[in-house]
């Protein structure tokens, strides 16, 4: 199985824009490296809402896995942190698509913006712009993705260094792929081997994941026995009584990629001939691209 993994492995280049995002990321917005665990996260919760919407139509993607969850596995002796959800998953075309290219139309104006901005700011503006997963080469010197697609038997691994190419080949181990969704393992670079730190990482993921409508799970060490951190309760579906000041802020930051104070904050229920809950925040500050959507 392995020697026909490699054979069939493909090599890839990024895209000139990816290339180019990913020697900023390193070198332009390396003071917040904790943000790459927001996104990786709020990535994979991302997933498990798409499988979510798709098991509407197509209830046998769930299969006896109903549930969905976020793992994070650490390993200090192997210096490895993985991220691993059990969502949608992706497709070998889909995970070239995902990884390898950027698709959406603002992310010149992101670059522009980091080269021209202080690095905090930099910080600020990832996952605005569909590009948070590459900020994981803040703090890996490589990275494996292994994803199978909800409703198949294939699994495909893509591999990067984030130096400009990757690799995409068939998963060497079929059983040791998810049954479904898909595991990002960060190979730490040494001074990045904190985040395999238990109490650095459910601090961050606390502070800047705590909302995340997917429970998120902690395994300390390989062998393991998994431990609940969040519990995936909706933020909007808990009473406003209920509710601090501070878990606002830390989710209006989450869902907004920014780091200011909201200027104001509704929340409410209506209940009547239709019923529903309302979460809204006006920005404390402006987006910078106010007037140039």
């Amino acid at each position: 199985m392995t020697k026909t993994a490699e054979q069939t492995a493909e090599s890839h280049v990024f895209e000139a824009d990816v290339a180019r995002l990913l020697h900023m990321m390193v070198h332009s917005v390396y003071s917040d490296r904790d943000v790459f665990l927001r996104e990786l996260i709020s990535n994979a919760a991302d997933a498990c809402e798409k499988l979510r919407y798709e098991a509407i139509e197509t209830p046998s993607l769930l299969g006896a896995d109903a549930e969905n969850r976020i793992t994070l596995t650490l390993d200090e002796e192997s210096r490895q942190l993985a991220v691993e959800d059990n969502g949608i998953g992706m497709s070998r075309d889909e995970m070239i698509e995902a990884l390898g290219t950027i698709a959406r139309s603002g992310t010149r104006a992101f670059m522009e913006r980091i080269e021209a901005s202080k690095a905090a700011e930099g910080a600020q503006l990832i996952g605005q712009f569909g590009v948070g997963f590459y900020s994981c080469f803040m703090v890996a010197e490589r990275v494996d993705v292994v994803s199978r697609r909800a409703g198949t038997q294939e699994a495909w691994t893509w591999t990067s260094d984030g130096k400009g190419s990757y690799s995409v080949s068939p998963a060497t181990s079929l059983t040791e792929a998810p049954s479904r969704g898909t595991r990002i393992v960060l190979h730490l670079m040494e001074d990045a081997k904190q985040y395999t730190a238990r109490w650095t990482v459910e601090r961050i993921v606390k502070e800047q994941s705590g909302h995340v409508p997917v429970a998120i799970r902690l395994v300390e060490k390989p062998g393991k026995e998994p431990v609940q951190i969040t519990d995936g309760t909706a933020l909007w579906t808990k009473p406003k009584s209920d509710v601090s000041k501070e878990e606002y802020t830390d989710f209006y930051r989450g869902v907004s990629g920014q780091y200011d104070e909201p200027a104001l904050t509704v929340h409410f229920r209506a209940e009547g001939r239709q019923e529903y809950t309302a979460l809204a925040f006006i920005p404390g500050t402006q987006p910078f691209d106010m007037f140039d959507p």
